[in-house]
Protein backbone atom coordinates (compact mmCIF):
# COMPACT_ATOMS: atom_id res chain seq x y z
CA UNK A 1 0.00 0.00 0.00
CA UNK A 2 1.36 3.39 -0.77
CA UNK A 3 1.14 6.04 1.84
CA UNK A 4 -0.42 9.53 0.25
CA UNK A 5 3.11 10.96 0.79
CA UNK A 6 4.11 8.82 -1.89
CA UNK A 7 1.33 9.68 -4.12
CA UNK A 8 1.34 13.13 -3.71
CA UNK A 9 5.13 12.26 -5.21
CA UNK A 10 3.94 10.35 -7.82
CA UNK A 11 1.34 13.10 -9.19
CA UNK A 12 4.56 15.33 -8.81
CA UNK A 13 6.86 13.27 -10.71
CA UNK A 14 4.51 13.04 -13.45
CA UNK A 15 3.08 16.77 -13.63
CA UNK A 16 -0.06 16.09 -12.57
CA UNK A 17 -1.08 18.88 -11.15
CA UNK A 18 -1.52 21.84 -13.12
CA UNK A 19 -2.43 25.49 -12.24
CA UNK A 20 -4.41 28.40 -14.14
CA UNK A 21 -7.77 29.28 -15.08
CA UNK A 22 -9.33 25.57 -16.86
CA UNK A 23 -12.80 25.01 -18.12
CA UNK A 24 -13.46 21.00 -16.86
CA UNK A 25 -14.93 18.96 -18.91
CA UNK A 26 -18.25 18.66 -16.15
CA UNK A 27 -18.29 22.76 -17.24
CA UNK A 28 -17.05 23.76 -13.97
CA UNK A 29 -14.20 26.09 -13.72
CA UNK A 30 -10.71 25.57 -11.34
CA UNK A 31 -7.56 27.17 -10.81
CA UNK A 32 -6.04 23.50 -10.62
CA UNK A 33 -6.50 20.84 -13.29
CA UNK A 34 -5.37 17.71 -12.87
CA UNK A 35 -4.03 16.06 -15.64
CA UNK A 36 -4.52 12.40 -14.71
CA UNK A 37 -3.16 10.87 -18.01
CA UNK A 38 0.42 12.03 -17.39
CA UNK A 39 0.52 9.01 -14.80
CA UNK A 40 -0.20 6.62 -17.79
CA UNK A 41 2.99 7.95 -19.68
CA UNK A 42 4.75 5.86 -17.06
CA UNK A 43 4.26 2.25 -16.75
CA UNK A 44 5.72 2.13 -13.51
CA UNK A 45 3.60 4.37 -11.76
CA UNK A 46 0.70 3.62 -13.71
CA UNK A 47 0.74 0.05 -11.83
CA UNK A 48 1.56 1.24 -8.47
CA UNK A 49 -1.26 3.24 -8.48
CA UNK A 50 -4.27 1.20 -10.13
CA UNK A 51 -2.20 -2.11 -7.70
CA UNK A 52 -4.00 0.48 -4.59
CA UNK A 53 -7.75 -0.65 -5.96
CA UNK A 54 -8.19 -4.08 -5.58
CA UNK A 55 -7.93 -4.24 -1.89
CA UNK A 56 -10.20 -1.39 -1.28
CA UNK A 57 -12.66 -3.76 -2.95
CA UNK A 58 -14.53 -6.86 -1.60
CA UNK A 59 -15.38 -8.76 -4.79
CA UNK A 60 -13.27 -9.29 -8.36
CA UNK A 61 -15.30 -7.97 -11.76
CA UNK A 62 -15.38 -9.58 -14.05
CA UNK A 63 -14.83 -6.96 -16.56
CA UNK A 64 -13.52 -3.15 -15.95
CA UNK A 65 -15.06 -0.25 -18.13
CA UNK A 66 -13.61 3.22 -18.60
CA UNK A 67 -14.86 5.77 -21.02
CA UNK A 68 -12.87 6.68 -23.77
CA UNK A 69 -10.22 8.44 -24.40
CA UNK A 70 -9.13 9.72 -20.42
CA UNK A 71 -10.03 6.37 -18.90
CA UNK A 72 -8.61 3.60 -21.32
CA UNK A 73 -5.54 3.73 -20.20
CA UNK A 74 -6.69 2.87 -16.56
CA UNK A 75 -9.70 0.15 -17.15
CA UNK A 76 -6.48 -1.98 -19.40
CA UNK A 77 -3.77 -1.46 -15.78
CA UNK A 78 -6.76 -1.89 -13.38
CA UNK A 79 -8.33 -4.77 -15.31
CA UNK A 80 -4.62 -6.23 -15.35
CA UNK A 81 -4.69 -5.65 -11.50
CA UNK A 82 -8.05 -7.56 -11.28
CA UNK A 83 -7.07 -10.43 -13.45
CA UNK A 84 -10.48 -9.41 -15.39
CA UNK A 85 -11.24 -8.09 -19.11
CA UNK A 86 -10.84 -4.58 -20.28
CA UNK A 87 -13.62 -2.48 -22.17
CA UNK A 88 -14.27 1.02 -22.55
CA UNK A 89 -17.17 2.80 -23.64
CA UNK A 90 -16.89 5.59 -26.73
CA UNK A 91 -19.21 8.19 -27.74
CA UNK A 92 -21.66 7.63 -31.17
CA UNK A 93 -23.31 10.81 -31.92
CA UNK A 94 -23.04 12.29 -28.05
CA UNK A 95 -24.31 9.06 -27.03
CA UNK A 96 -21.80 6.46 -24.48
CA UNK A 97 -21.97 2.96 -26.20
CA UNK A 98 -20.11 0.30 -26.43
CA UNK A 99 -18.49 -0.45 -30.11
CA UNK A 100 -15.47 -3.00 -31.23
CA UNK A 101 -17.15 -5.64 -30.39
CA UNK A 102 -17.46 -5.39 -26.95
CA UNK A 103 -20.35 -7.22 -25.51
CA UNK A 104 -21.19 -7.75 -21.60
CA UNK A 105 -22.79 -10.82 -20.76
CA UNK A 106 -26.17 -10.86 -18.73
CA UNK A 107 -25.00 -11.14 -14.93
CA UNK A 108 -21.16 -10.18 -15.34
CA UNK A 109 -19.80 -7.68 -12.59
CA UNK A 110 -18.46 -4.81 -13.78
CA UNK A 111 -15.97 -2.21 -12.09
CA UNK A 112 -16.78 1.40 -13.73
CA UNK A 113 -13.37 3.21 -13.56
CA UNK A 114 -12.43 7.35 -14.74
CA UNK A 115 -9.03 8.70 -14.37
CA UNK A 116 -10.07 11.64 -12.00
CA UNK A 117 -14.02 12.48 -10.87
CA UNK A 118 -15.04 16.00 -10.39
CA UNK A 119 -19.00 15.74 -10.54
CA UNK A 120 -19.18 12.12 -12.02
CA UNK A 121 -21.25 12.99 -15.06
CA UNK A 122 -19.60 11.08 -17.30
CA UNK A 123 -19.11 7.72 -15.01
CA UNK A 124 -22.98 7.35 -14.32
CA UNK A 125 -23.52 7.72 -18.43
CA UNK A 126 -21.00 4.47 -18.21
CA UNK A 127 -23.11 2.91 -15.50
CA UNK A 128 -26.05 3.31 -17.72
CA UNK A 129 -24.81 1.52 -20.28
CA UNK A 130 -23.52 -1.12 -18.24
CA UNK A 131 -26.75 -1.45 -16.52
CA UNK A 132 -28.78 -1.62 -19.80
CA UNK A 133 -26.45 -4.12 -20.89
CA UNK A 134 -27.48 -6.21 -18.61
CA UNK A 135 -23.98 -5.43 -16.56
CA UNK A 136 -24.53 -5.09 -12.50
CA UNK A 137 -22.23 -2.39 -11.46
CA UNK A 138 -19.97 -3.31 -8.07
CA UNK A 139 -18.90 -0.03 -8.03
CA UNK A 140 -16.91 3.27 -9.51
CA UNK A 141 -12.74 3.63 -9.00
CA UNK A 142 -10.40 6.29 -9.65
CA UNK A 143 -7.10 7.90 -9.59
CA UNK A 144 -8.31 10.97 -8.27
CA UNK A 145 -11.59 11.94 -6.63
CA UNK A 146 -11.66 15.62 -7.12
CA UNK A 147 -15.52 15.90 -5.08
CA UNK A 148 -13.58 14.21 -2.05
CA UNK A 149 -16.17 11.86 -1.61
CA UNK A 150 -18.83 13.88 -2.05
CA UNK A 151 -20.20 12.47 -5.68
CA UNK A 152 -23.04 9.22 -5.07
CA UNK A 153 -23.25 6.54 -7.63
CA UNK A 154 -25.80 4.47 -5.71
CA UNK A 155 -22.71 1.65 -6.01
CA UNK A 156 -19.05 1.73 -3.75
CA UNK A 157 -16.87 4.82 -5.10
CA UNK A 158 -13.14 4.26 -4.26
CA UNK A 159 -10.05 6.68 -4.96
CA UNK A 160 -6.63 6.09 -4.89
CA UNK A 161 -6.30 9.82 -4.11
CA UNK A 162 -8.67 12.33 -3.36
CA UNK A 163 -8.33 15.91 -3.63
CA UNK A 164 -10.34 18.64 -2.27
CA UNK A 165 -10.09 21.11 -5.74
CA UNK A 166 -12.28 24.64 -5.00
CA UNK A 167 -14.51 24.51 -8.91
CA UNK A 168 -17.00 27.08 -9.86
CA UNK A 169 -19.92 27.41 -12.08
CA UNK A 170 -19.16 29.44 -15.05
CA UNK A 171 -21.19 32.49 -13.67
CA UNK A 172 -19.61 32.34 -9.78
CA UNK A 173 -15.88 32.17 -11.13
CA UNK A 174 -13.52 33.91 -9.38
CA UNK A 175 -10.86 33.99 -12.12
CA UNK A 176 -13.44 35.29 -14.69
CA UNK A 177 -14.56 38.08 -12.63
CA UNK A 178 -10.71 39.20 -12.64
CA UNK A 179 -10.59 38.67 -16.42
CA UNK A 180 -8.23 36.08 -16.32
CA UNK A 181 -8.96 33.92 -19.85
CA UNK A 182 -9.28 30.16 -19.45
CA UNK A 183 -8.21 27.24 -21.40
CA UNK A 184 -9.76 23.77 -21.96
CA UNK A 185 -7.62 21.13 -21.38
CA UNK A 186 -9.78 18.28 -21.54
CA UNK A 187 -10.70 15.66 -24.36
CA UNK A 188 -14.18 16.11 -24.59
CA UNK A 189 -16.55 18.88 -25.99
CA UNK A 190 -18.48 21.39 -23.07
CA UNK A 191 -22.18 21.32 -23.81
Amino acid sequence: MLTKKEIEEILEKTGVMNTGHFLLTSGRHSDKYMQVSRIFEYPEYAEALCKELPSKFGEKPDIVIGPAIGAIQMSYETARQFGARCFFAEREEGVMTLRRGFHIEEGKKVLVVEDVITTGGTVREVIDLVKKAGGVVIGVASVVDRSMGKVDFGVPFKAVYSADIKSWEPDECELCKKGIPFIKPGSRKIK
